[in-house]
This record gives structure tokens, C-alpha cells and sequence, in this order.
């Protein structure tokens, strides 16, 4: 596999699948050992010194690392850019068992659970049924993280988490999803947001097929994405972010929420 990541121009280009299946890429590879296939930090170039992570490019991430940096946030919050299997991802730390207890409020992020719509306004279901049904057990939420993949569902280029600075990406919340809270992931290309800590269900469209398919994501909050972007399932295994092995888990049926940037 081979790729780049441009973030001034929020496009990931991917070349040589070769045989590789669709499930392999996303998953990547493990060791000969058998090591985990750990979720790595991805530095966009030029931003080394602007990245709180820019000295950690492809090293595997810790969740410990967000915890630390999280102390330096007024909201307690932190996120980076990272590297799934060959595939763009972002990962965002909320002090969400700190919060959840207390009463909603500015500066306290906490995952919210939300009804989410398709591109016809239309409710699709409840984002807390993440917590409920069995076939969603590997996205339910845990660790304090998301780990969501960076993938407009625009036009498919890359948003970013505190790669530029405005009003969306300032270190401030606001409870409800509103738009006019900060901590957004950002898309440059054509400003499109999204609320980390906002949890829904919805739908979206195979490019290939035209088939629906239901997936669990974060909340599009402004700009052209027609719907929000989707989890991607992980563990934290001593401190590493590991990728999930989705035929062990049985839950390869859920890989459908990557169909819409075929």
C-alpha cells in the first residue's frame, strides 16, 4: 500500500492494492510475530512543529499520550490525526466518565447519545441503540475515546482535528451539537464540521451499489456533508490503540460504512 496525505488539500491517495481485499486494507497487516496491528500517528507534512504529537509520526498511539495532553486543554479534550490500515483516521479523547454524572454544561464534554437523520432530514434511529444491540457491541464507547474515520461524506476528502484555526476548532463545548461550539473536526476543503462527542445512528449510500446502509457515526453539524462520519472500532491493549479483528469479532457486516468513498 502506498499513500500520501495532503491536508491542505484533504485528499488521501492510495495506489498498488495489487490482491488485497477490501477488509485487509482496512484492517492492515500484523507482524510475523504476531503483533496487533496498532493505530499509528500521522504528522501532516509541514506541521511537525504545530501538532502536539509532530514528533510521534507513524509511532503507535498510546492512550496515555491523550491523557496528558488532555491536561494541558481547558475542556479537558484532545485529539489527533492518525493511520488505520493504510486509511485516514481521527482520534479524539473526551473526559466523558468525569462529566457524565454532572449536569450539562459549557467547558464539561461529555458523549451524547442523539437521534441522527439521512440526507432527507428524515430520523433513522437513536444514537444510544450503540449501547443496546448486539451487532453494534464493538462501537459502543469505552476508553473515553472515538476513533472516527476521516472521510468527509462530502466528496470524501480528509477533515482534520485542530489542524487549522477558527472558531469550529477552538478549545471550547457547547452541549446540544450546535454548531457554534468548538472542538469540531474541520474539513478544509469545503469547511464541512462535525461534533466529536455527538453519537447517532444514520444512513448512507454505497457509491458502487446505490444500496442504504446503517451505520453509527459523529454528528454533521455544518457545511455540505449531507450526514455525519462513521466510528471505527478499536481496543486499547497495554496503553496501544489496536485495530479490530472483524472476522474474529464476527461483526464484518459493519464494514459497509466505507462504501460510500468507493
Amino acid at each position: 500500500m502506498q499513500y500520501s496525505f495532503n491536508t491542505a488539500a484533504g485528499i488521501i491517495t492510495m495506489a498498488s492494492f495489487g490482491s488485497i481485499g477490501f477488509a485487509s486494507l482496512l484492517m492492515g497487516t500484523t507482524d510475523g510475530d504476531g503483533g496487533s496491528n496498532a493505530i499509528s500517528y500521522w504528522v501532516p507534512k509541514g506541521q511537525e512543529n504545530d501538532v502536539w504529537y509532530g514528533s510521534k509520526h507513524l509511532e503507535p498511539m498510546k492512550k496515555s499520550d491523550f491523557v496528558g495532553e488532555s491536561s494541558k486543554s481547558s475542556t479537558k479534550m484532545s485529539g489527533a490525526q492518525g493511520v488505520w490500515g493504510g486509511m485516514p483516521v481521527s482520534v479524539v479523547y473526551v473526559p466523558h466518565e468525569e462529566n457524565k454524572n454532572s449536569a450539562a454544561s459549557s467547558g464539561k464534554p461529555r458523549f451524547q447519545f442523539m437521534d441522527g437523520v439521512d440526507q432527507t432530514g428524515a430520523i433513522i434511529g437513536y444514537g444510544g441503540e450503540i449501547e443496546e444491540e448486539s451487532k453494534w457491541s464493538v462501537l459502543k464507547i469505552h476508553d473515553n475515546i472515538v476513533i472516527i474515520m476521516s472521510r468527509c461524506t462530502h466528496l470524501c476528502c480528509i477533515p482534520g482535528w485542530q489542524l487549522v484555526a477558527n472558531d469550529f476548532t477552538a478549545d471550547n463545548w457547547i452541549p446540544g451539537g450546535l454548531d457554534s461550539g468548538g472542538n469540531k473536526l474541520f474539513c478544509i476543503c469545503h469547511s464541512s464540521r462535525f461534533d466529536p462527542t455527538v453519537i447517532e445512528k444514520n444512513t448512507n449510500i454505497n457509491k458502487d451499489t446505490g444500496a442504504s446502509f446503517e451505520y453509527f457515526g459523529i454528528k454533521r453539524t455544518g457545511g455540505p456533508a449531507p450526514v455525519g462520519i462513521p466510528l471505527v472500532p478499536f481496543v486499547v491493549n497495554n496503553d496501544i490503540m489496536e485495530a479490530i479483528d472483524f472476522e474474529a469479532e464476527g461483526v464484518v457486516e459493519i464494514l459497509d460504512w466505507y462504501t460510500y468513498c468507493n
